[in-house]
């Protein structure tokens, strides 16, 4: 590339400016919706857009909601590292939508309620429902602190600005128009937060399509470079990424977002008509497969342009996270203003992410917390929620440091998700699904499902899984041209600045093959002469993605068995709390199709079929048989 190029690691004015007007377009919509619902004051109409939203924009919040940074930094480098099998997490998708509609949509909408926890108190007790809310808390604090973390790390790596700056920025503007806006402005927020993140994956993938003469090389060297692939059906639970791991972990994880976490159920139950709920989850489904689609083929653009020179291994980027905003640099620098969109883009994730669990976090704090132990007008509700807006916000850009500490941002965020959703997945299911369960079983069956997958994902994090079962793919350097910079694209390109919380990794000009991430043993390391007790390499190598599953299937199984066993089948429990068959989809359409048969039915007349057939009756004719010796003729 020629010399008079910015390198690698640099804005122009124009980049700055896209940046700053996605920024603007964010604030602006909250100043918007503090302005014209002015006049309402109910924490309703803060918290729950007055129960008037339709069906398309919350869908597209739905997407945005957890299609974070996380998804446009993340997941590509996933795909770079570890092939395209990511991409059939998309089918968990499917499964998670159909149990969300049909499970836990009909319960939540029928009640009215606000707050997901304040089902916990109807179906148990006020303990139970303390219980969820606090581990709530506690996740999505945790959450978004990774979230927050994520594009700041871009914005590190691709401008050079101060890191913490990034981090504080961030959580300022989310913070400002949810405390103003309110739900209304995070839904319209999301929705062109959903276009900036799109229109970023669109620009690198057709920028690396033509660099690299059409989409056919891009294949050719996924297939070459073992990316593709997508099939593999290794039923092993201690294997990273599998077709299982991907579909039946996938499902409990996302299950736990869309059917119990407050931040989505409290979209879609915004919207004004069941019936309009359950599109905007079926329409989100739509939203999330072509943003997976996207980051999986900015993945295999990123590994076709750097298939022989990996900017990881040279040392470029510190961090596998950093790897998309380095190739938008590379390749897109030469295009002003570019770079800036898909800052833009990572940036939009994470708002939309942060904002969401901003007002969920303040939702469960009026409604479990509040609400009910303090007696306040509506007038002072909704102020305390504009100020718990201002306290969480600043409560998540702390929490960034500890994201800091955790690794790979996509992991770590289904981790947080797996230990802490899965236990309460399994506390809703079993208050939904299982009429005899009693407060006995569900703040037992809780405390299990939490030990236990506390109890997997510590030991997880103390004895990482070895290279095999995680089996990262080669990285190869054989390509670099070490006389005039690192990466065969950029000969320009200068290493970037170092992140205090990445580790620092020595490099051989010879060496053509990356050791494994951070998070894997491989044999004859100094990891591996460590000693390692016998769950090791079994108990704690078990993918992630299963952390979920475990939770919850322990919470359901001691919840079960304790509610047996201290008299759960004679609790009379209020229908309306528990699932019944006129919820379900299933039902209207088999009483759809008996109407119709029945119908049909009603509507036949043996006479009129029978004169079809055989012709009209003589009336002249009669088939009685005459007896003469019972009747009399009169002369």
């Amino acid at each position: 590339m020629p010399g008079d190029l910015p390198a690698v690691g640099s804005f122009v004015a124009a980049d700055y400016v896209v940046f700053a007007l996605m920024l603007l377009v964010s604030a602006a919509v909250g100043v918007y919706y503090a302005w014209v619902d002015r006049s309402q004051g109910s924490t309703g109409d803060f918290l729950m857009g007055g129960r008037s939203l339709t069906a398309v924009p919350v869908s597209l919040s739905l997407t945005a909601g957890f299609m974070s940074a996380i998804t446009v930094l993340a997941s590509p480098a996933e795909v770079y590292r570890y092939g395209a099998v990511f991409g059939l997490v998309g089918l968990s998708y499917i499964f998670t939508v159909v149990v969300t509609s049909e499970i836990f949509l009909p319960v939540f909408y029928r009640l009215a309620i606000t707050s997901t926890y304040e089902y916990l108190e109807l179906r148990f007790n006020r303990a139970t429902r303390l219980m969820g809310t606090v581990l709530f808390i506690v996740q999505t604090v945790l959450y978004t602190g990774i979230v927050i973390y994520a594009p700041a790390l871009a914005l590190n790596q691709v401008t050079g600005m101060d890191l913490w700056g990034a981090v504080v920025s961030t959580g300022i503007v989310c913070t400002f128009y949810c405390t103003l806006g309110g739900l209304k402005a995070v839904v319209w927020t999301d929705v062109f937060q959903v276009g900036v993140m799109l229109a970023g994956f669109m620009a690198v993938i057709i920028r690396s399509v033509l660099l690299q003469g059409g989409i056919g090389p891009i294949i050719q060297h996924s297939q070459q470079g073992g990316r593709l692939n997508l099939w593999d059906f290794d039923m092993n639970p201690l294997r990273r990424h599998t077709f299982w791991t991907l579909t039946v972990g996938g499902t409990f994880v996302w299950v736990s977002v869309y059917g119990i976490n407050q931040a989505q159920v409290q979209r879609y139950l915004s919207c004004k008509t069941i019936a309009h709920a359950r599109m905007a989850l079926y329409l989100n489904l739509i939203g999330l497969w072509v943003v997976l689609v996207c980051s999986v083929i900015s993945g295999l653009c990123l590994y076709s342009v750097y298939k022989s020179c990996d900017p990881w291994t040279t040392g470029q980027v510190t961090a596998l996270d950093q790897l998309m905003p380095y190739l938008v640099m590379d390749i897109l620098r030469s295009y002003p203003g570019v770079p800036g969109l898909f800052v833009a883009a990572a940036y939009s994730g994470s708002l939309s992410t942060v904002s969401s669990s901003i007002n969920a976090l303040t939702a469960v704090t009026v409604e479990d917390l509040i609400r009910p132990h303090i007696d306040l007008s509506e007038k002072h509700l909704s102020w305390a929620s504009k100020g718990l807006s201002l306290l969480y916000g600043a409560l998540c850009i702390a929490m960034a440091a500890i994201a800091s500490l955790m690794g790979g941002v996509l992991q770590a965020a289904i981790t947080i998700f797996g230990i802490i959703g899965g236990p309460l997945l399994g506390l809703f299911t079993l208050g939904i699904l299982f009429p005899f369960a009693n407060s006995k079983g569900a703040v037992l069956g809780l405390l299990s499902g939490l030990v236990v997958a506390l109890w997997v994902g510590i030991g997880a994090q103390i004895y990482p899984p070895p290279a095999a079962m995680s089996r990262p793919l080669d990285l190869s350097t054989a390509g670099c041209n070490f006389s005039t910079g690192f990466s065969n694209w950029s000969s320009t390109a200068l290493p970037p600045p170092h992140s205090p919380f990445t580790r620092e990794r020595t490099f051989s000009p010879e060496s053509t093959t990356l050791l494994p991430p951070h998070g894997t043993v491989t044999p004859g390391s100094p990891e591996s002469s460590v000693f390692r007790p016998v769950l090791a390499d079994s108990w704690y190598s078990v993918s992630y993605m299963y952390f979920s599953p475990i939770g919850t299937l322990t919470a359901l199984t001691v919840g079960v068995v304790v509610s047996l066993l201290s008299g759960g089948w004679k609790v009379n429990v209020d229908s309306r709390l528990t699932l019944m068959k006129e919820d379900t989809t299933c039902y209207h359409i088999f009483r759809f199709f008996k109407e119709k048969v029945a119908g049909r039915t009603r509507n036949f007349d043996l006479t009129k079929n029978e004169a079809r057939k055989m012709g009209n009756t003589n009336l002249a004719f009669s088939d009685v048989e005459l007896d003469l010796t019972k009747g009399h003729v009169t002369t």
